[in-house]
């Protein structure tokens, strides 16, 4: 999903905007031919993701930066740990350091929730996974970074896969259509490569999905002890999905009902950038 091409033109439309006509700055205070060493460090522990985007960051800034590094996507670190490090002319190296700080951090910080969510699972056999509720423009960043972090990946687009929410249930009712009959007759007209999710607010709602064909049922805002009736009526005849409310500290609860996956907005669009550092050393020419 995450492309050397993709992140070229996400990270290359960052730069533009950072610096549309040059480092102003750069250009008045260091000599063209200036060196910089700098590390990229971490300020508090968690989880990497981003690693290749800082690459190209200072690649496309100037490709004389070198950029090695020292943990991978998906390690966990300390506080305190060099992650990569950085090498080139200073003005190339201070230009692109908030764009490549900016895409590390919020992308650590994505992979090391997501971790806090897999962990607080762990043993029950649910899986985390993201949503649709990503920054416009960089979800395949995000969903990468969740995945990152032990979790798994949503359909990545309305194209990916067929799910009906509620609004789409509420259109069906508005025409007097029944549910039973729609979703069988939408799966008439699907693939057979594609899977069919519904998504239900009621236990009441759960037979009728089912008797349609879903390969997953969304049990959406249940109580804990209604996931565990829906578990109970689904008996094994569809994916399980749990949504709604998850958090840090109710995903643990919600997983012990018997659920399948656990899908969580709350991974990327409530998440905190990490702290992470670069520190130069900028030094006459080479």
């Amino acid at each position: 999903m995450l492309t050397t091409a993709h992140i070229d033109r996400v990270v290359a439309a960052a730069l533009a905007e950072d610096a549309p006509w040059g480092d102003a700055t750069g250009e008045a205070f260091l000599p063209a031919d200036a060196h910089a060493a700098a590390q990229l460090t971490a300020r508090e522990a968690g989880v990497l993701a981003g690693i290749d985007v800082v690459r190209a960051a200072f690649r496309l800034t100037d490709t004389s930066v070198q950029v090695t590094a020292h943990a991978a996507d998906g390690d966990s670190f300390t506080a305190g740990q060099v992650l990569a490090e950085i090498e080139g002319p200073a003005r190339a190296v201070l230009q692109a350091e908030r764009i490549a700080l900016n895409f590390a951090q919020r992308m650590s910080g994505i992979a090391t929730l997501t971790r806090a969510f897999v962990d607080a699972v762990a043993g029950t056999g649910a899986r985390i996974t993201d949503t649709r509720k990503t920054t416009p423009g960089l979800r395949a960043f995000e969903r990468h970074a969740v995945r990152c972090g032990g979790g798994v990946n949503h359909r990545f687009s309305l194209s990916d896969g067929v799910m009906a929410k509620d609004n789409h249930l509420a259109v069906l009712r508005s025409q007097g259509l029944d549910l039973t009959e729609a979703i069988r007759a939408a799966r008439e007209r699907l693939g057979h490569m594609t899977r069919l999710e519904v998504e239900v607010d009621r236990i009441d709602q759960i037979e009728p999905v089912l008797a349609g064909g879903v390969d997953v049922i969304m049990l959406d805002n249940f109580s804990l002890a209604d996931l565990e009736r829906g578990v109970e009526i689904v008996g094994g005849r569809a994916i399980v999905e749990a949504s709604g409310n998850v958090t840090l500290e109710t995903v643990g609860d919600i997983a012990h009902t018997g659920v399948d996956v656990i899908s969580s907005g709350a991974l990327t669009h409530s998440v905190r950038s990490l702290d992470l550092g670069l520190d130069a050393t900028v030094s006459a020419a080479r």
